[in-house]
């Protein structure tokens, strides 16, 4: 049985029509889309659904996010990111999280993604002190039975968190610094072996709508030989390989005081950059760095909202489309940004970068931050033959918008109302697959009410638990402290805060 959408506002993302809106008929069969066009076959045994009064569109690709925070959802504010990490990414004290609670939790995520019109999730999933199968299979679980489609990694740092950045070790008491270090960390050879046996176990996990991806957490966080490996790996496999890179300008520092040059330069000369490679966040990348990643293809994954909420700065937009870059659209975690929705984060990023210069002509349009957040993600996570645009032969993954709510009225042009003015209220279904997962505002594949009164049930011992963990992690808020002041007094060649080109003393 096939489903037909009739004469609908369709934006496909398409080459042909882009972000413009356009009256279409859409055919769906066995998951995939069979027939788009002004009008499209229609047999006896059809399921019809009027599309007047609606747009359709491509569901959203979340180019980057950390289902593993969604239990720290606001919890902490006015801390940049190497603070905020001490507590939300503890060094010392986290127990295993069970694989039950694993499961719940990223039921949660993604009920709260689809029903904000995300289809697809790249999730770079870390749990501490380290994660096991159990623990994955639980996110792979969870996927499945809610339905979305999803890169899920393994999230890896092989080196003491004190010395993946400048300066901190020196201010920490010798003991806590011996006791970080003395902790097990895994090998190269033991995360690759870990990825190529996750590989093998989530080959084909639900038709292909889940797979999993290599997520090495940054060139100062890993060694090089486990970077360089993992994306041998990903190219081996066609998954992504996805790195944060350049997100604070304290990392800016770092490639310079632990390399001598850039990270992304670091990155290339160890060979750890392909078009496989997504770089998560980008913010203070030098304009040689951009022309590196566009001449490897790699895709760049933008995060405004996080990035406003940790002071992280902000990302050289339009250098990135100059450069040729393809850009996705990430809400990051739920601790950051304290959202899965990316709808929030594509206004920000609509709005964040009209503030970078006074050449309007060289903002963010509307077609280029929602080719983002659909096409732009789906190349970074590999997807993009199956996924981002609505064309004959992808798979059937689209937003249904009911175009007589406030948010649309009065009816202008529907693409900056898309972008401006709807925020998830006007969100009437969600396929994904060819698959109703969203229906009326309600996901079909989960009892919510019955995921909320288990978190309900289970939260004060969660919490008491993160103040737990949170006040043994105290000991390094100081060393870290100074150490970001430090970094920040620091000339790193580009002024990302501003997303302005630093000045030049005179002479120089």
């Amino acid at each position: 049985m096939a489903i037909v959408i009739r004469d609908a506002e369709v934006i496909t993302m398409d080459a042909a029509t882009g972000s413009t809106p356009v009256t279409r008929s859409i055919r769906i069969e066995d998951g995939l889309i069979a027939e788009i066009g002004a009008s499209v076959t229609l047999r006896d045994t059809d399921t019809v659904l009027n599309g007047r009064d609606r747009l359709v569109c491509p569901g959203f690709v979340n180019a980057h996010t950390h289902s593993w925070e969604y239990l720290a959802k606001g919890r902490y504010d006015n801390l940049p990111l190497e603070l905020w990490m001490l507590y939300s990414y503890p060094i010392l004290g986290a127990a295993p999280l069970p694989p039950d609670l694993v499961r719940l939790r990223s039921l949660l995520f993604a009920v709260e993604s689809v029903r904000s019109g995300v289809t697809t999730l790249v999730d770079d999933v870390l749990e501490t002190p380290s994660q096991d199968f159990a623990q994955l299979d639980a996110v792979f679980d969870a996927y499945d039975t809610v339905g979305v489609r999803a890169n899920i990694s393994g999230h890896v740092i092989n080196r003491p968190f004190i010395d993946t950045v400048p300066y901190a070790a020196q201010w920490l008491p010798s003991e806590v610094a011996e006791r970080v270090r003395s902790a097990p960390l895994l090998s190269a050879g033991e995360y690759l072996d870990f990825s190529a046996e996750a590989f093998r176990r989530y080959a084909g996990r639900a038709g292909g709508r889940l797979r999993y991806m290599l997520a090495p957490s940054g060139p100062q966080r890993c060694t090089d030989d486990l970077l360089a490996g993992a994306t041998e790996l990903a190219l081996e496999h066609d998954a992504e390989c996805h790195i944060h890179v350049l997100e604070t300008k304290t990392q800016a520092v770092t490639g310079r005081e632990f390399y001598g040059t850039t990270l992304v330069e670091h990155l290339r000369r160890i060979g750890a950059l392909s078009a496989n490679t997504t770089l998560a966040h980008g913010i203070w990348a030098t304009d040689a760095d951009i022309d590196t990643l566009a001449e490897y293809d790699v895709c760049v994954s933008h995060n405004p909202v996080s990035n406003l909420k940790l002071g992280s700065g902000i990302a050289p937009w339009r250098r990135y489309h100059d450069a040729g870059v393809t850009l996705g659209l990430g809400s990051d975690g739920c601790s950051s940004s304290d959202t899965p929705r990316l709808p929030e984060v594509i206004k920000a990023a609509a709005l964040l970068h009209k503030v970078t210069g006074p050449g309007h002509e060289t903002w963010p349009t509307a077609d280029e931050v929602l080719r983002a957040a659909t096409l732009g993600g789906a190349r970074s996570a590999r997807l993009h033959p199956d996924v981002g645009s609505l064309e004959v032969g992808k798979k059937a993954d689209l937003l249904v918008y009911d175009l007589s709510t406030l948010a649309f009225t009065p009816r202008n042009r529907l693409d900056l109302q898309l972008v401006y003015s709807e925020n998830g209220s006007s969100l009437r279904q969600v396929m994904i697959g060819g698959e109703l997962v969203v229906e009326d505002g309600r996901v079909t594949t989960v009892d919510e009410d019955a995921l909320l009164a288990e978190l309900r049930e289970r939260l004060p011992g969660i919490q008491a638990e993160q103040d737990r963990v949170e006040r043994e992690n105290t000991v390094f808020h100081e060393a870290f402290e100074r150490m970001y002041r430090a970094c920040a007094a620091e000339d790193v060649g580009v002024h990302r805060w501003s997303g302005e080109p630093a000045p030049v003393a005179p002479g120089m």
